[in-house]
């Protein structure tokens, strides 16, 4: 099997595997220059008398021995080939053992057992275990595993193993030993382990039961000072999981370990989290408040993977969204309850629209549970995770909360302990609850966003009105012609006066909200006792994942942005007028016509300035515009310079006919207190800074005053948006702050990151030269994933004009850095190249550019990860 004939893995060929291996015992003894691994294995035959083979996966392994039932075999008793270990003729139980050596120091893929400035740690999602020693290398395969670790005390004070410590000690030579052992049976890719000298920071846990939980965060020495947030929001999603699901911690201890070299945010492993460092590290000097946000955020979520995803787990990697969706969905919750329902809910669909919405429109669309794959890791994206978690949400608005947790609960009952699929999930949701939930599967089966056509006829003989919805099903190749989605559509009518109606229909009851069930093409609901024409909220909460439309007039729409009850429509009615207006104006630009103000653009704007009954986050998101990647989805092909003249013509003349308001807003909030971090001060900060950022549009003194914040911040926050502001404009204010920022946090590797990003995500003329020059800076590094999305995924993904320059600089820019990472780290390369999926989307000079790095990068016969998104993009 070559690089340019991938094994393709499908979901109908699901099998058991003809073995189990009941226990795993681990004997890692770590050397300066080498990790030696003795690994036995307790193998039981699932059907005894079967003559299948036992045939374990590895990779880039060197093994020196193999034993079965304590007989050494000779090389000719077992076969090594294609990255597998064939033994035959096994009885129906029998022990395996394996010797094999590791370089970590040599693993720069981050996958396997790797090291990470100067510690060792691992990472087995989804296929590295198979990097550390021979094994059935598969989810549904549960183990109870014991480690023994040993390595030199001095180097490595720190080892570490999932589960609970049963003994440590340190021998004559000098040599640390101890042993680990998780009671729970496990994948294992939920293995973990690591070797280190860290400082830890740590904190008791005492659980609704009465049990004490060591809580512990390790970190590089001279950091603890910065994991104090880490350790307080672990407390904080302990104590969330039990009151909101009754779900308690299992393990006597809870360790989080940071490390700086990491290709994910984190991992769940059981008991010993491993994470990118970005999602552990925080103080006020540091860490802006998004930065805390996502820390606590990242926590919860690979917290509550304890029960969603390790207690139970998934029976293949076809049904990652079971535990990923699931878990996305938890974490939203409990960072909404920390924050803000409105302003969370408001980021989600933003990074759905943005991210997966292009997913499901491009080469890389898949359902949530997809039906095939060739490299595992190029699955964990935003339709499984970020739209797999709409679908959570779709359960939850369907039957309420009461019956979402009963819906948990039963699922729990039944497959505590067990590796199961997503429709085990589906039917303890519709067990629990007494309700048919069949057609809902359409979800996992079926790519793509579905439309959503909504159109309403009032009949003021009757006084009724009804509101006619029509899905339009995308057309996915490869798939079958799709068919209705079970769509739960939250809604209510308001009057002129912007009053709520109540909703009557033929149930006897008058809510004033009600979820419609769309299960048909075409379905309608009539309301009665209207007795005038109302104006519907509709798809509130954003309660399905579908693209909405509905032709409401501009004067409906400036009536919800400032009326509606449901915050999210109050904010989408003005998103709504903003892209009515810009897209109008970026179709009229390709014939010449200029931009031009927008009175009912500038009435939202003014009434969500001057509204203080709103939280200042919820007025700072409303106050923006839709940005150059949203509206991009709009038009094919993508008139990229049109997009930047008529969003940079309607922020620059809001920022003037609004110059007095936003500045009287700007000094309002000048008092809030640097260090508070309550959610109070966060909003506040967050609306000054969006008033900060559109009087910089009008240039001159605005500068300087971007520049005197920056010059007076008092926390990371306030530092980082006037820096963010001053990239755009080239000048001494610029030059002097960023040389600043460099030398304040020279060395601060996280710091530094900000400081590549907000260069690289700069809308400047020498934007691509600038990131260009800083591939040679010396901080910059093809080792560090965090450094390579700072600089090139942050232009790639944040920066859609400079990116797409007319030259095709930027495209040159990924395609040297996919083929500098191909081979080294497949993993950070294929989500790399994943930028240039929405060619065909483009004009034709821009096609051939992208096209022509595409088949550059093919040419160099990459790693399957790299390859699977290049076949695809040009197919």
């Amino acid at each position: 099997m070559t690089n340019s004939e991938p094994l393709r893995i499908y979901r109908k060929d699901y099998k058991q595997a003809p073995f189990t291996i009941d226990d795993v015992h681990l004997d890692v003894a770590i050397y300066p220059e080498y990790t030696r691994v003795v690994s036995t294995l307790s193998v039981r035959r699932c059907t005894p008398g079967s003559s299948d083979d036992l045939v374990l996966d590895g990779e880039d392994l060197d093994t020196k021995a193999v034993y079965v039932d304590d007989v050494e075999l000779n090389s000719d008793a077992y076969a090594i080939e294609n990255s597998s270990l064939r033994l035959s003729n096994l009885p129906d139980k029998a022990t395996v053992r394996t010797e094999v050596v590791l370089k970590p120091h040599e693993n720069f893929e981050l996958s396997g057992f790797y090291q990470s400035g100067s510690t060792l740690c691992t990472q087995c999602e989804a296929e590295g275990f198979r990097r550390i020693t021979w094994f059935l290398d598969r989810p549904d395969i549960l183990s109870r595993y014991t480690i023994d670790l040993s390595a030199d005390a001095k180097t490595y004070p720190v080892l570490l193993g999932n589960g609970n410590l049963l003994a440590e000690s340190v021998d004559a030579d000098g040599r640390k030993h101890v042993t680990w052992q998780d009671p729970h049976p496990k994948p294992c890719y939920l293995f973990a382990m690591v070797a280190g000298d860290l400082d830890v920071v740590a904190g008791p846990f005492t659980t609704a039961s009465g049990r004490e939980v060591h809580c512990e965060v390790y970190v590089e020495p001279g950091r603890a000072d910065r994991a104090h947030w880490a350790l307080e929001s672990l407390h904080n999603s302990m104590r969330w999981d039990e009151e909101t699901y009754g779900l308690e911690y299992d393990l006597d201890r809870y360790m989080i370990v940071a490390v700086s070299t990491f290709n994910m945010g984190a991992m769940e492993n059981k008991g010993l989290n491993i994470f990118n460092d970005k999602y552990v590290l925080a103080n006020n000097d540091t860490a802006t408040d998004s930065d805390f946000e996502g820390v606590e955020g990242v926590i919860g979520h690979e917290y509550f993977h304890n029960w969603t995803g390790n207690r139970v787990t998934c029976r293949d990697w076809f049904q990652l969204t079971l535990k990923e969706g699931l878990t996305v969905f938890r974490d939203q919750q409990f960072s909404a309850d920390r924050t803000s329902h409105a302003v969370k809910r408001i980021d989600e669909v933003a990074i759905l629209r943005g991210h997966q919405f292009p997913e499901d429109a491009g080469p890389m669309s898949h359902p949530i549970r997809p039906e095939s794959y060739i490299a595992m890791d190029n699955f964990y994206t935003s339709t499984v995770y970020n739209k797999g978690a709409e679908v959570i949400r779709m359960y939850h608005t369907l039957l309420g909360a009461d019956g979402f947790r009963a819906g948990m609960d039963l699922s729990f009952k039944r497959h505590d302990g067990q590796a199961v699929t997503c429709d085990d999930f589906r039917a303890a949701m519709a067990d629990a609850n007494g309700r048919d939930l069949t057609q809902f599967e359409r979800w996992y089966t079926q790519p793509g966003t579905p439309g959503l056509t909504i159109s309403t006829a009032y009949d003021a003989t009757t006084q009724s009105y009804t509101i006619r919805a029509q899905q339009d099903l995308p057309q996915v190749s490869g798939y079958d012609q799709p068919e209705a989605f079970h769509l739960p559509i939250r809604m209510g009518l308001l009057n002129a006066d912007g009053q709520a109606l109540p909703l009557s229909m033929d149930d006897g009851q008058s809510p004033h909200e009600r979820v419609l069930e769309c299960t048909d093409i075409e379905q309608s609901w009539t309301f009665t006792g209207i007795d005038a024409e109302p104006i519907p909220s509709l798809l509130r909460d954003f309660s399905a994942p579908v693209r909405l439309h509905y032709d409401a007039s501009f004067e409906q729409l400036v009536l919800l942005a400032s009326a509606d009850s449901d915050p999210f429509n109050r904010w989408q009615a003005g998103q709504e007028v903003a892209r009515r207006v810009l897209i109008t104006q970026i179709e009229a630009f390709a014939h010449g016509e200029k931009p031009q103000a927008s009175s009912y653009l500038e009435q939202v704007f003014e009434t969500t300035l001057q509204d203080h009954t709103v939280d200042g986050a919820l007025r700072a998101l409303a106050l923006g515009l839709p940005n150059a990647k949203e509206l991009a989805q709009e038009f094919t092909p993508v008139p990229v310079e049109a997009i930047q003249e008529v969003r940079a013509f309607h922020k620059r003349h809001l920022a003037q006919r609004f110059a007095d308001t936003l500045q009287v807003c700007y000094d309002n909030l000048s008092t809030v207190d640097p260090s508070d971090r309550s959610i109070l001060a966060r909003q506040q900060r967050r609306l000054r800074h969006a008033c900060l950022g559109y009087l910089v549009e009008l240039g001159d003194g605005y500068i300087d005053l971007a520049a005197q914040h920056y010059a007076k911040s008092g926390n990371m926050t306030e530092r980082v948006a006037a820096l963010s502001l001053l990239a755009h404009h080239p000048g001494p204010q610029r030059e002097s702050a960023f040389a600043d920022f460099y030398k304040r946090f020279e060395g601060d590797d996280l710091v530094i990151d900000k400081w590549f990003a907000l260069q690289a995500y700069a809308d400047c003329p020498d934007t691509i030269e600038r990131v260009s020059a800083l591939r040679d800076h010396v901080d910059f590094t093809y080792q560090n994933p965090n450094r390579v999305r700072s600089l090139l995924s942050a232009l790639a993904i944040g920066n859609h004009f400079h990116f797409h320059r007319a030259d095709g600089a930027g495209y040159q820019l990924i395609g040297d850095a996919v083929v500098t990472l191909a081979d080294k780290n497949p993993q950070l390369a294929a989500r790399m190249v994943s930028t240039l999926n929405q060619w065909k989307r483009y004009d034709s000079s821009r096609q051939a550019l992208m096209r022509s790095q595409l088949e550059r990068i093919k040419a160099i016969n990459p790693s399957r990860d790299v390859l699977e998104i290049v076949d695809k993009a040009l197919s």
